[in-house]
């Protein structure tokens, strides 16, 4: 099968989380589809390839125009920022290759990266050693009703949440219902806010509370549409250098020396 259709995962921000996978099929490929500010971000990366971008809320004619490439044989890459199973252009992309049944004709490789999310946690400590859950309050596809069940749900389960897409300048109430949800016991958790993960320059990461964020409520000025939110769990604290450890559970059950302790 010659035809080849990369989904590309360009990581958190930046040149730095790009995986040496992602840089050969850049490499490769002679067609790069991708949202504007994705493609501006990679600069000498994709030099010399035949380029197409669109703007916000096009996706659907992003994943169509790089299938369509595939399809009349160039090597083509459509970029997706973070990773691309994570709010990416995977699942696009597969859903429009069912629909226009070309598994046999194109072959699609997906390519993973690193998210926001684990990005942002690196930055900030250990926050993430337990389990988690990762909710996007975006509800232009999913039903605001279903976000704000899953917000309460992990809250309630003690995960470790990652809160993408919070708010933007029209888009408050998923975001309002967040705040909602954090005043039902959550006040003294870590929050730590990451803006422009991985953005020489830009990347800004705030370790703070869930309370900092309910006083601020809508008018905090961290939060944006580019900004990904970490709610730690009940176990988390800061470290004397002031970042934040999630502790795994190791020195409840071994001593120092990795013996077991007396029951």
């Amino acid at each position: 099968m010659a035809k080849k259709l990369y989904i590309v995962s360009t990581g958190a921000g930046g040149l730095d989380y790009i995986s040496p996978a992602a840089l050969r099929a850049l490499k490769e490929c002679e067609v790069v589809v991708s949202y504007s500010k994705y493609a501006r971000e990679l600069g000498s990366l994709i030099e010399g390839k035949e380029l197409f971008t669109s703007g916000m809320t096009h996706e659907i004619a992003r994943c169509g125009q790089a299938i369509d490439y595939a399809e009349q044989g160039k090597t083509t890459c459509i970029l997706s920022n973070g990773d691309v199973n994570v709010y990416g252009m995977a699942t696009l992309v597969t859903e429009l290759m069912e629909e226009r049944d070309l598994w046999d004709e194109i072959e699609v490789i997906s390519l993973p990266g690193v998210t926001s999310f684990l990005a942002a946690a690196s930055k900030a400590g250990a926050p993430v050693s337990q389990d988690f859950s990762i909710i996007s309050l975006s509800d232009r596809l999913t039903d605001i009703n279903l976000i704000d069940k899953r917000v309460k749900a992990a809250l309630n389960c003690d995960f470790v949440t990652g809160i993408y897409n919070p708010k933007s300048k029209k888009r408050i109430l998923p975001y309002q219902n967040f705040m909602a949800a954090l005043k039902d016991g959550y006040q003294d958790r870590i929050a730590i806010i990451a803006s422009n993960v991985g953005r020489e320059g830009k990347e800004k990461i705030t370790i703070t509370t869930a309370q900092d964020l309910i006083d601020q409520d809508i008018e905090h000025p961290e939060v944006t549409m580019s900004t990904l939110i970490i709610i730690c769990n009940s176990n988390a604290r800061l470290t004397k250098n002031n970042l934040v450890l999630t502790p795994r559970g190791y020195l409840n059950k071994y001593e120092l020396s990795g013996e077991l302790k007396a029951k």
